[in-house]
């Protein structure tokens, strides 16, 4: 099995402790949760007195809510004609409806005249967002209008939260709120401060995954086998580069193993790892997420569904069927075959 093993006091303890130091956030849940699941941050956000979650698409509403959350939601991907099940929506009055788009607000009104909303609007992020200067004119009468979302992107200034604040503030509903993210936990106080408005922030990287050393990953050791140089072995009858031990051990495609997003290349050695990756693949020699012996183990071959052949060289056993061992994994890709706390 892929397992995910939680120091739960740890994790606990800075669960609490961000949630503290940044009053009014907005757990985010989106997606596989993280890696933790739906369910327990769901449990986790209750046992914080959180008042309200968000989830990334409407399908998702119905997967915190079968695990007990009966409080707000938001939804995050902004609503589109179309969507049937984020329209089956509108009219509960604890889902919130994010709107990006002039012409979207029109057709809700259609929809659902007293819908509860949320209007993003642009940032330099440039993904979505009502533009700055069409917000002062947005016609939201009727409306159950929560407040004016500000997706900043990563590591955002102090400066841009400001000026966003300064646009919502032309608009003559601004004081419902500015709900803000990514920006860090002293800049976002900071703002609350000044800004004569309710704001929030929503936050999920930096509060579910911002004590790497309070959760850990492992696979279990399904077999072990000795072989010499040049078997082919696997799928795709790869040969084998020195003597050495084919282990197989639990992670796999299902899993998220091995899955990484595309980097943004901003320096010359970032435009260099692609290459590099290239290379290591023609002569056998990727880098997997697997630790065994103390070492990282190279592929053998791409991993399978469910399990992934590495190669340990080397006499010796490096492992015994049955151990559990380390693996890397993107948390926010993953999906484990087993949680526990500990």
């Amino acid at each position: 099995m892929l397992k995910l093993i939680i120091d739960a006091q740890r994790w606990r303890n800075h669960l609490t402790a961000f949630a503290k130091s940044c009053p009014g956030i907005v757990p985010v849940t989106k997606g596989n949760g993280y890696g933790f699941g739906h369910e327990l941050l769901v449990q986790e956000s209750q046992r914080l007195g959180i008042d309200i979650l968000a989830v990334g698409v409407a399908q998702e509403v119905a997967s915190v809510r079968q695990y007990g959350w009966d409080k707000d939601v938001i939804v995050l991907n902004p609503w589109r004609p179309g969507d049937e099940v984020a329209a089956g929506l509108l009219n509960d009055p604890k889902v919130i409806t994010t709107i990006s788009r002039r012409e979207d607000i029109a057709a809700l009104r259609d929809l659902a005249p007293s819908a509860s909303i949320l209007v993003e609007v642009e940032t330099s992020m440039h993904r979505h967002g009502v533009p700055a200067d069409e917000v002062a004119a947005l016609d939201l009468d009727g409306f159950d209008l929560r407040g004016w979302t500000i997706h900043l992107p990563s590591g955002a200034s102090l400066d841009e939260g400001r000026e966003m604040a300064r646009i919502v503030k032309q608009h003559p509903l601004a004081s419902r709120g500015i709900w803000f993210s990514h920006l860090s936990c002293d800049d976002y106080i900071a703002l609350s401060k000044k800004l004569d408005v309710p704001v929030r922030m929503r936050v999920g990287t930096r509060l579910w995954l911002g004590d790497a050393n309070a959760y850990r990953v492992t696979g279990t050791v399904l077999d072990v086998r000795w072989l010499p140089k040049r078997t082919p072995v696997g799928y795709h009858r790869v040969k084998t580069h020195a003597d050495g031990y084919i282990v197989v051990v639990s992670g796999g495609t299902a899993h998220g193993v091995a899955l990484s997003a595309p980097i943004s290349a901003r320096s010359l050695r970032q435009w260099l790892i692609p290459g590099a990756e290239a290379l290591q693949q023609m002569v056998g020699r990727v880098i997997s997420p697997f630790t065994i012996a103390g070492k990282k183990a190279v592929f053998a071959e791409p991993p399978h569904m469910h399990s992934s052949l590495v190669f340990v060289g080397g006499p010796g056993e490096p492992t015994h069927v049955g151990d559990e061992v380390p693996v890397n994994v993107r948390m926010t890709t993953a999906t484990f075959d087993e949680i526990s706390l500990v």
